[in-house]
């Protein structure tokens, strides 16, 4: 008994952490360093430190989930881009003539260079939104609204970088 429970308790082991390592995540071993170049801000209506913010952002996803190495010199795989636009629109009119929801949206362009594979360098465009309540005090919400909204861009261009789907 105690040597079946053994058992399936390694494949249970096994299996969880076939779970973890199977996010889709590729590097290959000859890949082994990566640079963040600095994004510009080129939208006057974003927090002026913005750009500084999604970059170490970036970074530190790449830092803490791969095993990558960051430098500052010549790298296996290079980032760059822009941030392109940061606006507030209305979402949801009321009843009064007024809006109930606004939304927050930030939209990047990103350069991925691949100097391994040349093939899978990549140009892309990236946006994402946080709806809020329009009563609500917007310079309260921004950091975390800014923070979400970062977090899931960063997402998606570390799996466009370093997943086969």
């Amino acid at each position: 008994m105690t040597s079946k429970f053994n058992i399936g308790l390694l494949l249970t082991a096994l299996l969880f952490a076939s779970c973890y390592n199977f996010k889709g995540i590729t590097i290959p071993n000859e890949m082994t360093t990566y640079k963040v170049e600095n994004f510009t801000l080129t939208n006057a209506n974003a927090p002026i430190d913005l750009d500084q913010e999604f970059t170490e952002s970036l970074r530190r996803k790449i830092r803490e989930e791969s095993k990558l190495v960051n430098t500052t010199g010549e790298a296996d795989v290079t980032y760059s881009g822009q941030i392109k636009s940061y606006r507030i629109t209305y979402v949801a009119p009321s009843e009064e003539n007024t809006t109930s929801l606004n939304r927050l949206e930030i939209g990047l362009k990103v350069e991925f260079k691949n100097s391994i594979n040349e093939d899978d360098s990549w140009t892309k465009s990236y946006s994402d939104f946080e709806d809020f309540d329009a009563t609500a005090d917007f310079q309260s919400l921004q950091d975390g609204l800014i923070d979400d909204i970062i977090e899931d861009i960063v997402e998606r261009i570390f799996n466009d970088s370093f997943t086969n789907w």
